[in-house]
């Protein structure tokens, strides 16, 4: 078992799931480039590479979430949670959902020109956008690069709406454009927010914003008239679960208007690096955490089933609902779907040809 990385969410660097070949590599003794990065021996550098896709947009008809069409700036996310089930994208660029989804990031450099680009289309028809669905759209980078301010950009111009989900502060940079977009209700946001302890923070998302830092973007969100809620997310069985009320609280105090909750989902190779995980920072309740996952999912570590996937079944999951259905209650958050949002004051952009108008 590797030691843990500091400022990493794994160590662990597992082949994908679509490879027929994988290698082992051996410490020859010799000192690493990045030895000294992190203060950390052998701990990797981030390397940022190109999204050479040709459209951005993506469409969903999963039952289970609220939107139709998403946009992710990014693919790999250094924030390294350790959970995440955007790990296993990675399997499609030939990498691991370890180690390599926090270090080997691939960015969507020209996102905003192709969003224009598709927005402009004849047929396109204009349905609320889900920015930041698979990967965090104000991961650390995002600071340098600035493709999702770019890709918001676009969608101020165009009058189009736009639900974003985060756990990075780099979203108090984007507020005038999110308050710009909300006054007419063409924007709406979550805020994830799966523990309010720093110590667990700390190992279970190493490289996202402090809980309290989370809660200062919802009162910023919140005063500068952004529709903002808070997404719980992931509820984990024996180390989070106790938290729920407690979050729920927190946020409703920082202004979140709304409240949603995911529990643990485990697919593909996460189920393997959050083993690891567990038996690394929490080696005594390991064996409990699982056996609750696996109550919570039919016996199984994961439930891929529409229905049921994001709620888990059982006595548990039944439990966690109704607790969080009356401390929604109690508290005045709403739930359910995200904040209704117009379609109405869409303008399509101009298409770039080399053709002149007529007009």
């Amino acid at each position: 078992m590797p030691e843990p990385i500091r400022g990493r969410g794994t160590a662990l660097a597992p082949p994908n799931r679509f490879a027929r070949q994988h290698a082992e590599g051996i410490d020859d003794g010799w000192p690493q480039e990045s030895d000294e990065f992190l203060g950390a021996p052998g701990a990797p550098r981030t390397q940022v590479h190109p999204d050479k896709a040709k459209r951005v947009l993506t469409t969903n008809n999963s039952p289970d979430i609220f939107f139709e069409q998403s946009l992710n700036p990014y693919q790999g996310c250094e924030h390294g949670c350790i959970y995440c089930y955007a790990r296993p994208s990675h399997a499609y660029q030939g990498l691991s959902a370890g180690l390599d989804f926090e270090t080997q990031i691939f960015a969507k450099h020209d996102a905003a020109a192709l969003l224009e680009t598709e927005l402009a289309k004849p047929g396109y028809q204009c349905k609320p956008i889900m920015l930041g669905a698979n990967t965090d759209p104000w991961q650390p980078i995002e600071r340098q690069l600035r493709i999702t301010r770019a890709v918001l950009e676009v969608l101020v111009r165009a009058r189009h709406p736009v639900h974003v989900i985060t756990k990075g502060a780099g979203v108090l940079r984007d507020i005038d454009l999110l308050a710009d977009l909300a006054k007419d209700s063409l924007a709406s946001a979550f805020v994830s927010l799966p523990t309010l302890d720093d110590r667990l923070k700390r190992v279970l998302e190493p490289r996202a914003s402090s809980p309290a830092a989370r809660l200062r973007i919802i009162e910023a969100l919140s005063t500068a008239g952004v529709p903002v809620g808070v997404m719980v997310a992931p509820v984990i069985p024996v180390l989070t679960d106790r938290e729920l009320e407690s979050i729920l609280a927190a946020a409703r105090a920082a202004g979140a208007e709304r409240a949603a909750y995911i529990m643990l989902r485990l697919p593909f190779e996460v189920k393997e690096l959050f083993r690891d995980w567990l038996a690394q920072h929490f080696p005594l309740t390991a064996a409990h955490v699982m056996a609750q996952v696996r109550d919570l999912r039919g016996g199984r570590d994961n439930d891929p089933e529409f229905g049921s996937r994001m709620s888990g079944q059982g006595p548990v999951a039944e439990l966690t609902q109704k607790r969080f259905a009356i401390a929604c209650r109690r508290l005045g958050l709403a739930t359910g779907r995200g904040a209704s949002l117009t379609t109405g004051l869409f303008v399509r952009p101009c298409a770039a040809t080399p053709q002149m108008s007529l007009w």
